[in-house]
């Protein structure tokens, strides 16, 4: 008995789809033998349809659906399984060995793919700020009905590192459908990261608003749905519009189980909110003595009598001591809440405060400092206005001359989003230790926005942020620009140039996080605070592994060499053993150590959950190290045994030291 190989490829969201269905309707598979033979489990439609009895629909029925060419593809293209990996960059990091924060580069839907069996379930918030679909913009160039080698050689759309991007044309015949299959493959995969009460947050433009909102309302679920807020996104729009001057841009909001959680807007005065609501019937009101605190420099120790000043009256002479009342007492007044209602809100932890002589209270809820977002109404239009004077968020001009002031006084990046406007969303609804992710990240404002947050809220300090970008050329763009990115563009080729990187975006964006990461570090440490100001870098590209490895029965007689190590020679210790932890399910974020024992590297993750070492000559001493730590995984390298029989043994000794059986040997012992 061996270890088996781990198969060094993204999920296969098929299979995810099928194990998701077991759950809820087991009944409904019976086992079938594949085109080579196997048997293995299928779906029996006939019975599947049984149990949905008239909640089905057939083919070429006409039903409400919203549909575009090319949706079909996008969506078996969503579950189609990739042989890539991300390799990491410790030299392009900052903190390697102790951040948890990631940034990604590569085609965000390789990157979205990679990440399940790591991250399934685990994503509290999402936001992304994907392209608007304007007519000027680029997106992504996902045209699934071919392939993409055929394809990118008919567009000539691909940049020098292979990446499909281009400008979406509003002249092309398929500009709106482009864009839906684009953005529908990413969503399906971005929804199965969200935690169970996790919320994703999409910025938009008018233009793809609408057909956004029906693409989410498929794959959220329409009663996910909880809102479009609308975001001032500048306070000068364009005097010479024809049409309209555009000052908002918009937010849709979904759950991916709609909750009960109440979301946190803005910060109430004082932490408190007023009872008194104009317009309600006046009501009586008891008060607990020991729920109501009067403000001790509004109410001195001493007796007040039952009296009645502007819109609230005291019904009963009551003795204050220490800021609070000796006896019960009651206020009548236009009060939001009645009797009953008020019992259940202390019930819940509620508690109250009178600042002034006129006896307005207000309530304190508890775990509460803040007002839900605030509907914006206007001639029958409701939407939720995100803006500066009411909200604290700022707009693109804000944001610009925020990363101005950052990056040598210069404006590299077009458009991007203010931290305020992040960290607003961020506070809907996250707790301490959530991750955050961005796929579409361009100016990494979520990084910043989220290591600002950290430094705010001191009880929520340990938020994660996991980014991902395209390496955009600039070159490229440069050539496919208008006359005002164009000027944004060359300022970015200069910056980089002064500090020697090569022409991406993705390195003015970690070039960003750098300097602002230092800046709150240093706030951090005079506060005593420790925030997590790193990132770990990592970066698309195809497996780790020779093709032989996947496909051991198409080997040639001149690539028997290539059995004694099926590893690509250019590839690390380290891109094997985060090849091996995406494939493992293993996060990418959690601590690493190594320890060198006989001169071979040996790797632990997060204190033994995952023990690694891809030396050749295994000693008995490196085998004892490793099952000191009791780990939990163990891997290898092939090329580590020169036999099976050495295999076997070292599979034997495992069983030995850490009393597994078998099946446990077999299920955490892993070679590649």
């Amino acid at each position: 008995m061996t270890p088996e190989k781990l198969s060094l490829q993204s999920a296969d969201g098929a299979q995810i789809n099928l194990d998701l269905l077991y759950q809820i309707a087991p009944s409904c598979f019976t086992e079938a033998k594949g085109a080579a033979g196997k048997v293995h489990q299928v779906v029996n439609f006939d019975v599947l349809r049984q149990l949905l009895g008239d909640a089905t629909v057939e083919t070429g029925d006409e039903f409400y659906q919203f549909s575009w060419p090319g949706k079909a593809e996008a969506r078996r293209e969503a579950a189609r399984s990739i042989r890539k990996t991300l390799r990491p960059y410790p030299s392009e990091s900052v903190n390697w060995d102790t951040t948890q924060n990631l940034y990604i580069e590569g085609d965000n839907l390789d990157v979205l793919k990679l990440l399940q069996k790591s991250y399934m379930g685990k994503v509290k918030m999402i936001y992304i700020d994907p392209p608007y679909n304007t007519g000027n913009d680029f997106i992504y160039n996902d045209n699934f009905a071919q392939s993409a080698e055929q394809h990118d050689k008919e567009q000539g759309d691909t940049d020098e590192l292979g990446n499909r991007y281009r400008k979406n044309l509003d002249t092309k015949g398929r500009f709106h459908s482009d864009w839906c299959s684009m953005i529908y493959s990413r969503l399906l995969i971005a929804r199965c990261l969200l935690t169970e009460n996790g919320v994703i947050f999409i910025s938009i433009g008018v233009e793809e608003l609408d057909n956004l909102q029906k693409i989410c309302n498929e794959i959220f679920g329409a009663d996910n749905f909880i809102e479009v807020f609308s975001w001032v996104k500048t306070s000068t729009p364009p005097s010479l519009a024809t049409k309209s001057r555009k000052t908002n841009e918009y937010i849709l909001c979904y759950e991916k189980n709609k909750s009960s959680i109440k979301y946190n807007g803005v910060a109430l005065d004082g932490g408190d909110a007023p009872l008194l609501n104009s317009g309600n019937p006046i009501t009586v009101l008891e008060f607990d003595k020991d729920k109501v605190f009067f403000k001790p420099s509004k109410f001195p120790n001493g007796l007040y009598k039952a009296h009645c000043k502007n819109r609230v009256e005291l019904l009963d002479d009551i003795e204050i001591v220490d800021g609070y009342a000796t006896t019960n007492f009651r206020l009548k007044g236009e009060f939001k809440w009645s009797q009953d209602f008020l019992k259940a809100e202390i019930e819940d932890g509620t508690t109250f405060i009178i600042k002034s002589d006129e006896f307005s209270i207000r309530f304190i809820r508890a775990g509460e400092g803040y007002k839900r977002p605030t509907n914006f109404i206007k001639e029958n239009i409701l939407t939720p206005l995100i803006d500066k004077p009411n909200n604290g968020v700022g707009t693109n001009e804000n944001a610009s001359s925020h990363l101005n002031s950052i990056m040598d006084n210069t404006d590299v990046f077009s458009y991007p989003k203010p931290v305020s406007l992040i960290k607003y969303l961020t506070n809907f609804i996250i707790e301490d230790g959530d991750i955050i992710l961005d796929f579409f990240s361009g100016s990494a404002t979520t990084a910043e926005s989220t290591m600002e947050y950290c430094l705010e809220h001191t009880d929520k300090s340990k938020l994660k942020f996991i980014l991902v970008q395209l390496p955009e050329n600039l070159d490229e763009m440069l050539l496919k620009a208008d006359n005002v990115t164009k000027v944004i563009i060359e300022n970015g080729i200069r910056f980089l140039d002064k500090y020697n990187k090569p022409h991406l975006l993705t390195e003015l964006a970690k070039e960003r996080i750098r300097r602002v990461g230092e800046t709150i570090s240093k706030c951090a440490t005079s506060q005593n605070k420790q925030i997590d100001t790193g990132f770990r870098v990592f970066k698309v590209d195809d497996s780790n592994m020779q093709d032989v490895y996947f496909q051991p029965a198409a080997l040639r007689q001149d690539d028997l060499g290539l059995l004694f190590d099926n590893v690509k020679p250019d590839r690390t210790d380290l891109d094997l053993l985060f090849g091996a932890m995406l494939d493992w399910g293993v996060k990418l974020s959690l601590p690493m150590s190594k320890s060198t024992i006989d001169e071979c590297d040996v790797y632990s993750i997060n204190y033994g959950d995952l023990v690694a070492c891809f030396a050749e000559n295994i000693s008995e001493k490196v085998i004892a190290f490793i099952a000191d730590q009791s780990p939990l995984r163990v891997l290898f390298r092939d090329s580590c045994f020169h036999s099976d029989a050495s295999k076997i043994n070292i599979f034997e000794q495992f069983k030995q030291r850490l009393g597994w059986s078998d099946e446990e040997a077999m299920n955490n012992i892993r070679v590649i």
